[in-house]
């Protein structure tokens, strides 16, 4: 793929403005340095940004910006935020940089990185007759690995992946996840000659092969499907939204046997387990535990003297959950271990306990599933019809219903982020 591969920096460029043809810029300074056909260009975000008017005042400082940038914010500690951007990168402060520029402003990243670098790989093929790859690198940090190192954020002429799946390794085995990061590759080599104190932010990559058909670098981004680290811990928590409607798709086994390994950890009294799930992912056991309670509901209702409108309404809103979602978990709980006592008070406490811990399984069981990518919700449902309950999923009657967990894959769109909490009404520090 790349053999004798060299690496020549692009000296002397001047300082870039707004409203610059980075091409224009470069294509004098590669043909004195020879560029020929095939060559990659790697080019620094910094003077692609400028050139593109991607430069603001700081105003109310880096971090409002980043907040700006961001499609989501992943960790936050301090004054770092670890954000994705509207592109897809996942990088400190959303790419939005104090360096290299004049104080009191700060540049983004481009809008379209890699529409940037077609645009100079144009550029330069038009002036200088050659046909080049172009690279657009940013500096990113990576996670469990310290220091910085440069990326791509924008690729054309060249394939930013390599997919070699299905192909041999030399020792005739074949390669069965190996996707090669080509564009980040090169951008790592490039940073070799292009230093953040050296004002060289060009260079030419010379000797790079790949047997395949140009692709953008956003190929680099991992889609959220395969992401296993969406989300800090503590972000997480916050992040979770009640969700009442689902993709299409299932809920794999697995998944939730990992949600409920995560429910049973949560606090108990007296050193029980209190705890027991029921877990329905197929259309009879949900059909015939929808059907018990909607009989139950319309027996009280029609009890208390509610119109049947009103009844097939809430019931219809109901099913309109349960009745959608690909699995439904029942959480139950029982008092067995809890200490006996004659006094009422304490013994009404006593069961509070468990129920306390009850409802912070169910909250661990909601957080385990959002960890995985899983939409959810809780509804009361069951804590009504109990025995019916029971009668449907075959619990004795030492068991109680705390509600329905309702799950299924993410639906399209992104949920809107929770509007600011005021912690005056929930936090007071003795």
């Amino acid at each position: 793929m790349s053999v004798g591969v060299e690496i020549i920096p692009v000296e002397g460029l001047p300082e870039v403005r707004p409203g610059d043809d980075v091409a224009a810029l470069l294509a004098p300074k590669l043909a004195q340095l020879g560029a020929r056909g095939g060559d990659v260009v790697a080019v620094t975000q910094k003077i692609v940004s400028k050139a593109e008017g991607r430069v603001v005042p700081e105003g109310e400082g880096r971090t409002a910006w980043a907040e700006r940038e961001s499609r989501r914010i992943v960790a936050r500690r301090g004054d770092l935020v670890i954000a994705e951007t509207r592109h897809g990168f996942v990088c400190a402060n959303a790419g939005v940089d104090a360096s290299n520029i004049a104080p009191g402003f700060l540049t983004l990243l481009p809008e379209d990185p890699d529409g940037s670098a077609e645009s100079i790989r144009k550029g330069i093929e038009q002036s200088l007759g050659v046909s080049v790859g172009v690279v657009v690198t940013d500096t990113f940090g990576r996670t469990w690995r310290r220091g910085v190192v440069n990326v791509a954020i924008g690729c054309a002429g060249l394939p930013a992946v390599l997919d070699l799946r299905g192909t041999r390794d030399h020792e005739g085995k074949d390669l069965e996840a190996t996707i090669v990061a080509l564009a980040d590759e090169v951008a790592a080599a490039s940073g070799l000659v292009m230093g953040k104190a050296s004002h060289v932010p060009a260079a030419i990559v010379r000797g790079v092969r790949a047997d395949a058909p140009p692709s953008p670098a956003s190929e680099l981004v991992r889609p959220p499907e395969e992401d296993l680290f969406r989300e800090s811990p503590l972000l997480s928590i916050s992040a979770r939204r009640t969700i009442r409607a689902f993709g299409p798709g299932g809920v794999p086994r697995e998944a939730v046997e990992e949600a409920v390994r995560a429910a049973c950890t949560a606090p108990a009294p007296h050193h029980t387990r209190p705890w027991a799930f029921t877990a329905l992912d197929g259309e009879p056991a949900k059909r015939a535990l929808l059907a018990a309670m909607a009989a139950a509901w319309r027996e009280d209702l029609e009890r208390d003297g509610v119109s049947e409108d009103v009844i097939a309404r809430r019931i219809d809103r109901s099913d309109a959950v349960l009745g959608t979602a690909p699995v439904l978990i029942v959480p139950w709980i029982r008092f067995r271990g809890a200490h006996r006592y004659e006094d009422e008070e304490r013994a009404h406490a006593e069961q509070e306990m468990f129920l306390l811990s009850g409802g912070a399984a169910i909250q661990s069981l909601l957080l385990a599933l959002h960890a995985q990518g899983i939409a959810s919700c809780w509804i009361s449902s069951t804590l009504f019809c109990q025995e019916e309950t029971r009668a449907v999923l075959s619990m004795d009657d030492e068991w109680s219903a705390l509600g329905a967990v309702a799950a299924g894959p993410m639906p399209a769109g992104t949920p809107p982020p929770r509007p600011a909490l005021d912690l005056g009404e929930h936090l007071r520090f003795g």
